[in-house]
């Protein structure tokens, strides 16, 4: 690939108004169709982003705006044709992505011998696609979860914790390294109260598992994920129902585990076989479990950490990938809750 940032224009001498330019020169026509989006989408989302100007003519890019913010649109066109021209889907969390925290460079390689770099970026190969994670704080966690049999992720909603869990057993499951997966939430909204509910167990803990369905549903085929599910080669249940297994040559996901109590944590670690791998993700201010009943979690983190072959990693704010405005809404309850 050769980019070519051709010189940008200064503001005339009398200092008027002018704002600054930059072109960029894209060696591929076509890959340009790729980077701009349908009906130029992508290019109006980077605009709005950045308070820049973004005009095109034939491979070259014209981009008006303040110094820094002209500097900032450029690095993130390059770094979209980059993602083009390796065959990679540009989305508006891409976009998003490339934004806020920029691409940046793998320097370090997981010590695992599995086949997570391609074109020098880390990568977990699904059924459906490839999935990449985009902070360095989900490097580091995907990294963990391949060198480590049980991991912690702790942090917000969005930041990708459970996603990204599910896409390394998906992985780890195609290569043959597990037999299984096997994801778990508690249901604690529902407690003592299931058999209340209409219909067969299955039907009364399904709306509590359907975020990890929904994980699944976007790494394996609708008719392979049922055949897996039906032979049990896929297991999603309640954490109630880990008691008493010892999961071998499996690969387990505890999912919102800031609502397992301090028992039932323990009950699941020690489920933990020979050829396993466990991941336990939870975000601490979103407990609701009820008044007096202490987090496994913080339990797990207090008890645990230091201990060789488990990894604890933490995401913030800064790390969230779903819609930009999560983030903000992140850092104002944060704020709130720090008396800022």
């Amino acid at each position: 690939m050769s980019i070519r940032a051709l010189s940008p224009t200064a503001p005339p001498s009398d200092q008027t108004a002018e704002p600054l330019e930059t072109r960029l020169e894209f060696p591929d026509n076509r890959l340009l169709i790729d980077l701009f989006g349908e009906f130029n989408r992508n290019l109006a989302h980077i605009e709005s982003a950045l308070g820049v100007q973004i005009m095109h003519q034939g491979n070259q890019l014209a981009v008006f705006g303040e110094a820094g913010a002209i500097a900032k649109a450029a690095e993130v066109l390059q770094a979209l044709y980059t993602r083009a021209e390796a065959g990679r889907e540009i989305t508006p969390g891409d976009i998003d992505a490339e934004i806020r925290m920029g691409g940046g460079d793998d320097k370090e390689r997981p010590t695992d011998q599995m086949e997570l770099f391609q074109g020098g970026r880390l990568e977990i190969k699904t059924r459906k696609k490839t999935v990449e994670p985009r902070t360095e704080a989900q490097k580091g966690y995907v990294k963990a979860l391949y060198e480590n049999e049980l991991a912690f992720g702790i942090g917000p909603a969005g930041t990708g914790k459970t996603y990204l869990a599910v896409a390394v057993g998906v992985n780890m499951f195609i290569g043959g390294h597990v037999d299984k997966i096997i994801l778990s939430r508690p249901a604690v909204e529902a407690g003592e109260r299931l058999g209340f509910l209409p219909g067969d167990m299955k039907e009364k803990v399904d709306p509590y598992m359907q975020p990890l369905y929904d994980a699944l549903h976007d790494f394996l085929p609708g008719k392979q994920l049922g055949r897996m599910m039906e032979e049990k080669v896929i297991e999603i249940a309640p954490l109630a129902f880990m008691r008493g297994r010892t999961l071998s040559n499996a690969f387990v996901v505890l999912d919102e585990a800031q609502n397992a109590t301090q028992m039932q944590m323990k009950m699941f670690l020690t489920r933990l076989g020979e050829g396993s791998r466990m991941v336990i993700t939870g975000d601490r201010t979103q407990v609701d479990l009820p008044r007096g009943v202490s987090s496994g979690l913080a339990d797990a983190e207090r008890l645990l950490k230091g201990i060789g072959r488990i990894s604890f990693n933490y995401f913030t704010s800064k790390d969230v990938v779903r819609h930009p405005l999560v983030a903000k809404i992140i850092e104002a309850y944060d704020a709130d809750a720090e008396g800022i």
